[in-house]
């Protein structure tokens, strides 16, 4: 079971930068409703995604699999690495509503993209890019 929720763990992380990549890729000034729909698509990979990361690592962390609690718990490494995963997930609503927002219509309209939006994007992929390598160190022990 352990196995199993740590690799559930690891392809959501790479499902979540995936999506970033794409979705910051895929973005421009202005959009179709058509192009808008296909990121909304991809937003909700990275919506489910981040929902199993969140689900798989707290399982594992309060579920009595691998490492004691204690490790993750009294860890300043990890409860910095959890606080990225969460801002990561507050700076994704205003990108996602604004997507929900604008999906009806003609697929022909074209949609201004505030770039408000493709900075929030940005500054995730940033934030996500700090995860991992907090997580290294929390695997050295560093911080417990």
């Amino acid at each position: 079971m352990e196995i199993l929720l740590r690799y559930l763990h690891f392809v959501s992380i790479f499902v979540i930068a995936g999506a970033l990549l794409a979705e910051a890729f895929m973005l421009k000034a202005t959009m179709t409703r058509h192009e808008l729909r296909k990121i909304l698509w991809i937003d909700s990979a990275y919506g489910m995604a981040a929902l199993t990361v969140l689900a798989a690592g707290l399982t594992l962390w309060l579920g009595g699999f691998g490492k004691p609690a204690d490790f993750y718990t009294g860890n300043w490494v990890f409860h910095a690495k959890l606080s990225l995963f969460l801002i990561l997930g507050l700076l994704s609503v205003y990108p996602t509503r604004f997507f929900l927002r604008h999906r009806n219509g003609a697929d022909t309209d074209v949609i201004e993209i505030p770039r408000r939006l493709v900075m929030l994007v940005r500054m995730e992929l940033a934030f996500l890019l700090a995860i991992p390598f907090l997580a290294t160190l929390m695997a050295r022990g560093i911080g417990y």
